[in-house]
């Protein structure tokens, strides 16, 4: 196998390595062309980061627009399973790099064995989120995963557990960490702006759990599609284009908890960022029977309850949140726009800068982290606790009784069933 083949440019990693040796074997003056220190605009390779992608559709094809326009990225390699979105995103990065340098592989596991890769994109569907994160952070790259990160809390554990290990950068694609309304009204919460804090709203889609097969068509070529591949750590089942399209969310093979995680890993960790709970994740999840909504009721230690809801919301936008305490009460949403319970509380509120959906400042932070090997803002430990609690929350709904879960363990108090549920078998070879 010819891993990078015809790859000759120099990284920030590679520059980095040959530093010490070079330091000692230069004995006569040599002249630095201005472009490798920086100048003229240009970014010096010790400063440029590599980046690959893999699984880039949709969403992922949103995040990689703005990724390639950042100063200082090279994206150099897609991995991908279908033919087309191969080649797609290498046109996209080839006409960026003005040039035809990007590769292309079926197989991920090639992009990662590449020397010259100092990151990854990784968009593909849930099944594979955790699984390609971690195969990633063992190779020695910094990862930047599309939400939901993990099908399941043991998976959610041990993905947490390998980045903390390898001291991979990590930030999950929980992007209103970064989105300026979603931040300042987080903040009236922390500093006491609404008062004492005693409910949180998190919105949610439709829930649903599919457990069916599709029908069955001709499985195409594998250089066309990799069915075997695109299935993954997922149980077999015969191919059908509309899963490939798009059409395997709500199926419980590929989805990671009854599309609670679609809007919940956004919402629901915009609500424990309120809390000041990010360390933690609420003790109680109860599902309630309310005419035309899925609604879950959760509650904290500290005893702030936590509703997880898809009706009765303002019109802000997408993934709405609402905040409320002794004093007052701020709802916001994907459109920037806020409504607050005073007009004494909309002067703390500077005015919205980007959309909720955004990338950009998302993907900014994870690039300074990167270079500076600091922490993003939706890092693994915060990752974990959010998905735990959502994946908590799923299982109350799907059981259709009242949970209770201890933080600490991270398992359920008093229920077997439920603490059976918290994994899923992976199918060889991936099983990580």
């Amino acid at each position: 196998m010819e891993i990078g083949k015809g790859t000759h440019t120099i990284t920030r990693r590679q520059l980095l390595k040959r530093a010490g040796t070079a330091a000692g074997a230069l004995a006569f003056p040599a002249i630095t062309p201005g472009r490798a220190l920086g100048k003229d605009g240009a970014v010096a390779p010790s400063e440029r980061i590599v980046l690959g992608g893999i699984g880039i559709r949709n969403r992922g094809g949103l995040v990689l627009s703005h990724m390639l326009n950042e100063p200082g990225v090279h994206f150099a390699a897609i991995a991908d399973v279908r033919a087309d979105r191969r080649e797609a995103v290498k046109a996209m990065a080839d006409a960026k790099n003005g040039d035809g340098s990007c590769a292309t592989y079926r197989d991920f596991r090639e992009l990662l064995a590449r020397d010259d890769i100092d990151a990854v994109l990784i968009a593909t569907g849930d099944r594979w989120h955790a699984t390609a994160s971690m195969l990633a952070a063992e190779a020695g790259k910094d990862v930047y995963s599309e939400k939901p990160c993990a099908m399941s809390i043991t998976q959610t554990q041990r993905l947490a557990d390998t980045i903390g290990r390898t001291g991979c950068v990590f930030q999950a694609g929980t992007q209103r960490r970064n989105i300026s309304n979603f931040v300042h009204a987080v903040e009236l919460a922390q500093t006491g702006k609404l008062g004492r804090l005693h409910t949180l709203h998190a919105s949610i889609y439709e829930l649903t759990d599919r457990h069916d097969w599709l029908p069955a068509q001709p499985e195409p070529p594998r250089e066309v599609i990799d069915w075997d591949m695109w299935l993954g750590p997922a149980p077999w089942r015969p191919f059908n284009q509309a899963y490939v399209d798009g059409g395997w969310r709500g199926f419980y093979d590929f989805d990671s908890g009854a599309r609670l995680l679609d809007w919940g890993a956004h919402t629901l960790d915009l609500c424990q960022w309120a809390n000041q709970a990010d360390a933690t994740t609420p003790v109680e999840y109860e599902p309630l029977d309310l005419p035309g909504d899925n609604a879950i009721t959760c509650r904290y230690a500290n005893g702030v309850k936590l509703v997880l809801r898809r009706t009765g919301w303002l019109d802000l936008g997408t993934c709405p949140v609402r905040f409320e305490g002794d004093d007052g009460w701020i709802e916001t949403g994907d459109s920037g726009q806020t409504v607050v319970s005073a007009e004494t509380l909309r002067a703390e509120l500077p005015a919205p800068t980007l959309v909720g959906t955004a990338p950009e400042s998302h993907a900014r932070d994870f690039f300074d982290c990167v270079k500076s090997r600091g922490t993003p803002r939706a890092n693994a430990a915060v990752m974990r606790q959010s998905h735990l609690a959502c994946h908590a929350a799923a299982l109350a709904w799907k059981l259709g009784r009242k949970l209770r879960f201890d933080p600490v363990k991270e398992e359920f108090v008093g229920d077997d069933e439920a603490n059976r549920m918290r994994s899923r078998a992976r199918r060889e070879p991936w099983s990580v």
